[in-house]
């Protein structure tokens, strides 16, 4: 009886599910949800924008063409699915310092810039993820200044704020 028990489970759950790379509390996650929010904040992602977006995940993160193309697909659906920013940043406060949050905020204003238009709703979405990061009003107007004098198209560095990395 057990035995088939064991086998109708195994045949309704399929092979042995891979585990998720990408959990839902990964900083990693949270930061490229972010990103896309950012990126799409005006309607729509600019090519330039989606460029910039799988530099940036790829660089700082240390990430494959396919890993980082699981991780954006991940990220689309977690913004989709977000009713507010809270979840995202929950996760980063608890993972990340405040050097790494800084640094969340200036990936954001490089994708904002990424197409060389700025909007209102890009500004506000970088407006409140900083104060839900803590990161001040002074650095993420140093932070936007930076990125409106330095806009590039595709090759991103770790910036002044460093890599980011977990505490952990």
């Amino acid at each position: 009886m057990f035995e088939i028990l064991k086998a109708f489970i195994a045949e309704v759950t399929g092979p042995a599910a891979p585990e998720r790379e990408f959990l839902d509390d990964d900083y990693r996650l949270a930061t490229a949800a972010l990103l896309v929010h950012a990126a799409s904040a005006d309607g729509l992602i600019a090519p330039s924008e989606r460029v910039r977006l799988r530099a940036i995940i790829e660089t700082q993160f240390g990430l494959d063409e396919s890993a980082t193309s699981r991780l954006i697909a991940l990220a689309e659906q977690s913004d989709k699915e977000a009713v507010d920013f809270f979840h995202f940043t929950n996760v980063l406060k608890r993972a990340l310092d405040d050097r790494a949050r800084h640094r969340i905020i200036e990936m954001m204003w490089d994708i904002v810039f990424a197409d060389g238009v700025v909007t209102e709703f890009e500004e506000n979405v970088v407006w409140r993820v900083a104060e839900l990061l803590g990161v001040s009003t002074r650095d993420r107007v140093l932070l936007r200044q930076k990125a409106a004098g330095t806009a590039r198209p595709a090759e991103p560095g770790p910036g002044p704020w460093g890599a980011i990395n977990s505490k952990e």
